[in-house]
């Protein structure tokens, strides 16, 4: 480890591909299609080994979804709030099926995708909320932008839409999907049944150890069977869940009311969720404030205040 330049990341392959595994054993048994939600994980290095196990990608945006065409190749999906007049041929060039978070949009762009034979989905908003404390990551809180509510649903402008897409999960096992899916039946069941796909959104924990597999396969078989329909997932952080290491050292120490550690590292640019969600990262060899001998708060060498990604505790002094 010595001589890895920092701060740099490191991908174990095998854990990858343990984890790619599991998520081709779903799509095997389901029939469903699995996404790569390339917001969560783009190394772009690795597409090739990972379009092996799955369907495609799914993307924000116009360059994730150029990333998406030529790195892996596969089915490339893309959802945004708000496209760019000046982006959106190059969109719909690019992918396979193209999501509208508003009717405005899809009557904006509706006969350009169309034309291009492109599948055409809306987003909505079951407006059923999963995750109490992470209101960052709820599409579902209140005035959300993210999603069409059943209130501003119009049923008769869905002339080329084929499918439905809702996400509304973060890190969550599969009996949150269940209660939202309910929720999605309940509000829009009926135009289910005038549609070809469905997409769940990502935020399934697929590979982490008490992940539910059955119960989100009875979720993905109930959309099959009761409507018809196809299924795709898009799932992000469970492709690369514990497949990999931030490797940085310590520049200094410095001492205000505790020993200060500063990293190479910064929370706002390398580890984001610290700060949002908030989040505190696992750190090899280390323990809780107070736990082993040497305690430290870890900071960057940035300028911002708030760079900080906690307070951990070692067996041994920190070197610099």
């Amino acid at each position: 480890m010595t001589k890895i330049k920092t701060p740099c990341y490191i991908l174990d392959e095998q854990k990858l591909i343990s984890n790619l595994e599991i998520l081709h054993g779903v799509e095997e048994r389901t029939g469903c299609k699995i996404l790569l939600a390339q917001k969560a994980f783009s190394m772009f290095s690795v597409y090739p080994l990972i379009s092996k196990y799955v369907s495609g990608t799914a993307c924000s945006g116009l360059y994730e979804a150029k990333l998406g065409l030529e790195c892996m190749g596969k089915e490339n999906h893309v959802f945004s709030a708000a496209y760019r007049d000046d982006e959106i041929d190059e969109i719909i060039d690019c992918c396979s099926h193209i999501i509208f978070n508003s009717f405005s949009q899809l009557d904006k762009f509706r006969d350009k995708v169309l034309s291009k034979g492109k599948k055409i989905g809306l987003r909505i908003n079951p407006e059923y909320s999963t995750q109490l404390g992470h209101e960052i990551y709820d599409p579902c809180s209140p005035k959300s932008r993210l999603g069409i509510t059943l209130k501003n649903f119009r049923p008769d402008d869905l002339k080329g839409v084929t499918g439905l897409h809702f996400h509304t999960l973060c890190e969550q096992n599969s009996d949150d999907l269940e209660t939202t899916l309910q929720a999605v039946e309940d509000r829009f069941g009926k135009y289910l049944y005038d549609m070809e796909w469905i997409n769940f959104g990502g935020g399934h924990h697929i590979t982490r150890s008490d992940y539910d597999i059955p119960r989100l396969e009875k979720c993905i078989r109930r959309m099959q069977e009761k409507y018809n329909l196809e299924v795709f997932i898009e799932p992000g952080e469970a492709f690369a869940l514990n497949a990999g290491y931030l490797i940085t050292k310590v520049l200094d120490i410095t001492e205000n009311d505790m020993p200060i550690a500063i990293l190479d590292t910064s929370a706002a640019c390398h580890m984001p969720d610290v700060l949002e969600m908030p989040y505190r990262p696992p750190l090899f060899n280390s323990g809780m404030p107070d736990e082993k001998t040497y305690t430290y708060r870890l900071g960057s060498q940035t300028c911002l205040a708030g760079d900080v990604i906690g307070e951990y505790s070692f067996d041994k002094p920190l070197d610099i």
